[in-house]
């Protein structure tokens, strides 16, 4: 990964969402119930980076201590639920199938979601790769009138 040296902070015009997604292996050795669905999150996000205009403009997968949480920037809610609902993407099966698997082995494993449409936001990345809501939109140095958080809120 290549540093950025200095202040950075995002730039962004436009709705924002951030899609929180995650799993909750509450019963880690019963792979058959989570491995297949945990398997088909890398085809979901290989074929949203593949379409121009998904909606998905970035995303990060973090290990936790329940399981995978994945963190996804959305240009608009109406993109992320039209893909959750679209019977031609890979979602609706890989959601009907582990529906079909946690049947069968009752609480073995949880999915969860929060949806946030963010009015404003505010980042600030030091001597750091672009990461996070940087890399999903663009990178640019904090200079003049953007120094402090609030500034960045536009609440300066």
């Amino acid at each position: 990964m290549t540093v950025e040296q200095g202040r950075r902070t995002h730039d962004h015009d436009g709705e924002l969402v951030v899609f929180l997604i995650g799993m909750t292996l509450n019963r880690p050795w019963r792979v058959d119930a989570w491995w297949p669905a945990f398997m088909a999150m890398p085809r979901m996000l290989a074929e949203l980076a593949s379409d121009a205009d998904s909606g998905l403009m970035g995303y990060r997968m973090t290990l936790g201590r329940g399981g995978p949480l994945l963190v996804q920037y959305w240009s608009s809610v109406e993109k992320l639920y039209g893909y959750a609902s679209d019977r031609e993407a890979a979602h609706r099966p890989a959601w009907a199938d582990f529906n079909r698997r946690a049947r069968k082995v009752p609480g073995a494993v949880g999915v969860w979601h929060e949806t946030y449409v963010v009015e404003r936001a505010e980042s600030v990345y030091v001597d750091s790769p672009v990461r996070g809501l940087a890399a999903a939109t663009s990178s640019v140095p904090i200079g003049r009138g953007r120094d402090r958080a609030q500034d960045r809120l536009g609440r300066g």
